[in-house]
């Protein structure tokens, strides 16, 4: 072979290879996507939970979001007023402290107390249960009591005693994560320094209630009647308290038949 061909070869890839190169780095250059530096700082801020509770996939979608403007500076629920005060001196907006929540679980049909239909014996999964007849309670809104919620907290603030989940408000964030796995819809956001709230999730009459549960809430109205505030009403045959009514009195707490208007004080309230 003519040694002249294969430098000229050489030179031509060579050549060629340089110019892909050069291409290559322009195109780069032309649709390279622009990142937001504060995106970085404000994962940074974020507690690196992943919980979801935002309604975004992680803590590195929401500080995209943040950074677009598609997201409030508060909308971290578990990162509460420090993290929010440092996403807002990144974005320069006025602090906006987030609301703070606890979760809590509108039951008290504890072993005993909820009559079952069937002694389950299956998967530690409430959705699981689900698909056998409802579950194995008799009462078709109660708590299952077989961990979904348990399991889908990141921050090990629920779990389940006497048959129905618990919340440790100490550990509790406001995510709501515990809210969204729950088959039953058991679990409701309320405000975190909220001293009262109506342990039942019932919607059957009275008659239907006290059928398959020893504590439910039977739409008696005695609550109703009792507060002097017009912050408790009967809808749907539950009992719901209108926080930004409470003034905390207790006197629903007194009123009510069945026991099941609780306070945070409670024993039957927290984990502790």
């Amino acid at each position: 072979m003519d040694l002249s061909n294969i430098i000229w070869a050489f030179v031509w890839f060579t050549a060629l290879g340089v110019v892909l190169g050069a291409v290559l780095a322009l195109a780069s250059k032309i649709f390279a996507v622009k990142v937001d530096p504060r995106v970085e700082a404000i994962v940074d801020a974020l507690p690196a939970a992943n919980c979801g509770g935002c309604g975004y996939t992680g803590c590195a979608a929401l500080a995209e979001a943040i950074a677009r403007g598609d997201a409030a500076v508060n909308a971290c629920t578990a990162g509460g007023v420090e993290t929010a005060k440092a996403i807002a001196d990144i974005m320069g907006l006025p602090v906006v402290a987030p609301n703070r929540m606890r979760a809590q679980v509108m039951c008290s049909g504890t072993h005993g107390k909820a009559k079952l239909k069937y002694k389950y014996d299956g998967p530690a999964d409430c959705n699981a249960a689900m698909r056998l007849a409802g579950g194995d309670k008799l009462c078709p809104n109660g708590c299952i009591g077989h961990g979904t919620c348990v399991a889908a907290c990141k921050f090990n603030a629920i779990e389940i005693k006497d048959d129905i989940a618990v919340v440790d408000y100490n550990r509790c964030t406001g995510c709501g994560v515990c809210v969204q796995s729950c088959p039953k819809k058991v679990i409701k956001l309320i405000p975190y320094e909220s001293d009262h709230w109506v342990s039942c999730n019932s919607l059957d009459n009275g008659k239907t209630t006290r059928s398959y549960c020893d504590v439910g809430c039977i739409a008696c109205r005695l609550c109703e009647k009792a507060c002097e505030y017009d912050a408790i009403h009967v809808k749907d045959n539950l009992a719901e308290i209108d926080y930004s009514k409470c003034t905390s009195c207790g006197k629903c707490v007194l009123k009510c038949p069945r026991k099941i208007i609780l306070h945070s004080r409670d024993p039957r309230a927290k984990t502790a």
